[in-house]
């Protein structure tokens, strides 16, 4: 298994995940958003839990994230920094589930009132951008990332900080400070770049499922 996974081979290991071993997106979105719950409850999580969802997988992982949080009782709600109708595939799916089971989603827009949504909150869950980021965080989502760092919560971020490159470990804007990231299959490429601590704080590594020979062909 490689000590660290580029980009690219974590693009790669989806791929054959789904293409090659038949399994389905969801199943890994769910293992993910698991794997992070299970991080939240061992730090004592007891809520509010503000999760900072955007319109990709990193989003889905987090519709998941807040899911379970509310099976183990953990006060929860989602900020959605998206449309509804835009989320496609997983996080559709995803999201259609926890909108059903009456969790609270904030359809969230950057001139609204959703810093309000961050005061009462024990930790924030940064779930805007995952791995796939390659530039600077675009408008108007720039703007939410300094509102994050500067609310004095806990923060906990999926995947990776939201805004630090995968692959350099620098950041490419405004960039999420978290206290702990909990990161996918192995540590990203950039996690070894010593400066990246500073945004990434304890790393957790937890699996989504597919299996070893995959991994370890990565």
């Amino acid at each position: 298994m490689a000590t660290y996974l580029s980009r690219d081979e974590v693009r790669a290991i989806d791929r054959r995940a789904l293409a090659d071993y038949g399994m389905p997106g969801v199943v890994l979105m769910e293992n993910a958003g698991r794997g992070a719950v299970d991080v939240l409850l061992s730090l004592g999580v007891r809520g509010p839990v503000t999760i900072c969802c955007g319109k990709g997988n990193n989003g889905g992982d987090g519709l998941v994230i807040a899911r379970h949080l509310d099976i183990h009782r953990v006060p929860v709600r989602v900020l959605l920094f998206a449309r509804p109708e835009a989320l496609t595939g997983d996080a559709a799916i995803n999201f259609r589930i926890i909108e059903k089971s009456g969790l609270p989603i904030i359809q969230s827009n950057v001139d609204g009132e959703w810093r309000a949504e961050l005061e009462p909150a024990e930790w924030v869950v940064d779930a805007l951008f995952g791995t796939g980021l390659s530039g600077p965080v675009r408008s108007p989502l720039d703007q939410v990332i300094p509102v994050i760092n500067a609310s004095g919560k806990r923060v906990l971020a999926v995947d990776i900080p939201s805004g630090l490159d995968c692959d350099t470990g620098l950041p490419l804007g405004p960039t999420v400070r978290a206290e702990h990231t909990v990161t996918f299959v192995a540590p990203k490429k950039g996690f070894a770049q010593p400066t990246a601590r500073e945004w990434l704080g304890q790393v957790h590594v937890v699996g989504i499922g597919a299996p070893r020979v995959l991994i370890g062909d990565a």
